[in-house]
């Protein structure tokens, strides 16, 4: 069975991931590279966010899904659809005008973007065929089509997302330290946080559930672990903050 594009709508996605060794928030992108067809001169060489068009016979968030297990065999990640981009110069720098026409892609693509959250070591960046790599979000690359503003865009609604609802422990192994859940917040909203305040208000509440367990393998004193329980805290949400900074 044919498998019918819909030529001028796209989904674009931005994945974030945090890194526990450098405490830093990551975008994940994948190279584009171009030669010219009758010599060795490099056309393009740059990244951008994975993204394709959408299928006739799928919803928009099935096509984000579907790009986003391609490029990372991964599934029943956290995403949230949060803009669409429809400028009609969106796609008409000289380079991506060379590369649309390579690739026959339409000039006037409509992109729904979509935004995703996991743990940097979640992915095997070495052996993807897409040449994916992990940047800082402070240190992005040289980017192709409107996938910077994008990328801006997703981690600016991020940052507002992150105060009211418990996205974070999306970016944290099951078991976590306060400390560890203080570093993500101050990684994406780039502020520091009081420690003493913090904890106080977070072991306070009930979805952060003590474990019986602490950290192995670090050469200070190991700190308590922590787990968080989404049962108990869609049994107690009612439209207030998950942690006041």
């Amino acid at each position: 069975m044919e498998i019918n594009k819909v030529p001028n709508l796209s989904v674009d996605c931005v994945v974030f991931g945090y890194d526990t060794d450098t405490k830093s928030l990551n975008v994940l992108l994948i190279k584009r590279y171009l030669k010219a067809k009758t010599s060795n001169e490099v056309l393009v060489d740059d990244y951008v966010l994975t993204g394709y068009h959408v299928y006739e016979s799928e919803t928009l968030d099935d096509a984000a899904s579907r790009v986003l297990k391609e490029l990372t065999g991964l599934t029943n990640l956290y995403k949230k659809q949060f803009k669409a981009f429809g400028d009609p110069n969106r796609l008409m720098n000289k380079k991506d005008v060379l590369w649309i026409k390579n690739e026959d892609f339409n000039f006037r693509t409509i992109t729904i973007a979509y935004y995703f959250l996991l743990k940097t070591e979640d992915i095997d960046v070495i052996n993807n065929k897409y040449e994916a790599k992990w940047f800082p979000y402070s240190t992005l690359p040289s980017l192709g089509f409107d996938h910077k503003k994008i990328i801006q865009e997703a981690y600016e609604d991020l940052k507002t997302k992150c105060l009211h609802e418990p996205i974070i422990f999306e970016l944290l192994p099951d078991k976590f330290t306060i400390n560890e859940v203080q570093e993500v917040y101050q990684s994406i909203l780039g502020i520091e946080i009081d420690n003493r305040n913090f904890r106080r208000k977070l072991i306070n509440k009930k979805y952060i559930v003590p474990l019986d367990e602490k950290q192995i393998g670090v050469s200070k004193k190991p700190a308590q672990l922590y787990m968080f329980s989404k049962d108990i805290y869609n049994k107690m949400y009612q439209k207030n903050y998950l942690i006041s900074i």
